[in-house]
């Protein structure tokens, strides 16, 4: 991966930028091609992804690689994946940490084998000091998981003494979750044409944009990024005031 990291920051870039990579396996199959072979290309859309926020101050990237239900999948199309995850650690993670990049995987790694597991905390441990970009792996992850990990988490933590179960609220629970220490999802983009979130960060996509586009994962390039941020941009986000309100908080300088 060669990264070119210059800033061409915007104005009110998002700070946090998930994304939900469809259509490799469509789009593959559109030039007769097995489905693994979109998922290659894709990295592609990947490497364009990162350059993409590492330019423009975009802080956190949290990407939907392999879902807790992807397991369903033909085999070789999951063995496919397994062996790619694997040659991109080895392929990538250096560079990646030259520029900055902090690694994270989040979901439950215990599925995988030891050897990818291994691979895996050997990025994390390496880039753990990055801050340029906080590049976030979702994988055997769902967002109902989640949900029930933070509250076993906490339950855990009220059996030890450490929480009272009538101190639990939002505030309290939100510290167990996935990406805690990690601004709130601004925006959300899915590629691939498909209109759902598929059980992605059902808690932190609380009060994200929701942009869907029709072009396929292996296709995505920066016009495609640039044009989703500018939807962001286009939105007017009030997080439960009125449009007055916010109109007027801007106008002061407080938005």
């Amino acid at each position: 991966m060669t990264i070119d990291s210059a800033s061409t920051s915007p104005a009110r870039a998002p700070r946090h930028l998930a994304i939900v990579m469809d259509g490799n396996g469509r789009w593959a199959v559109q030039r007769h091609r097995p489905r693994s072979f979109g998922h290659r290309e894709g990295q592609k859309a990947l490497r364009a992804t990162i350059e993409y926020c590492l330019r423009n101050g975009i802080g956190s990237l949290t990407l939907f690689a392999f879902s807790s239900e992807n397991w369903k999948r033909p085999d070789e199309e999951v063995g496919a994946l397994m062996q790619l995850f694997l040659k991109a650690l080895d392929r990538e993670v250096d560079e990646l940490h030259g520029h900055g990049v902090r690694i994270e995987f989040i979901g439950d790694l215990g599925a995988f084998s030891a050897e990818l597991r291994e691979r895996m905390h050997k990025a994390m441990r390496k880039t753990q000091a990055n801050r340029a970009l906080f590049a976030n792996v979702a994988v055997n992850y769902g967002g109902r998981w989640d949900i029930a990990h933070a509250a076993r988490l906490a339950a855990e933590a009220v059996t030890r003494g450490e929480l009272a179960a009538d101190a639990i609220s939002e505030a309290t629970l939100a510290p167990y979750f996935s990406l805690a220490e990690q601004p709130p999802v601004d925006l959300l983009l899915r590629t691939g044409g498909e209109q759902r979130i598929s059980n992605f960060l059902l808690w932190q996509l609380a009060y994200a944009e929701l942009v869907f586009v029709d072009t396929l994962w292996p296709d995505v390039d920066a016009a495609v990024l640039d044009s989703a941020v500018h939807e962001f941009h286009r939105r007017e986000r009030r997080f439960g005031k009125t449009s007055a309100q916010v109109q007027a908080s801007s106008a002061t300088g407080n938005a």
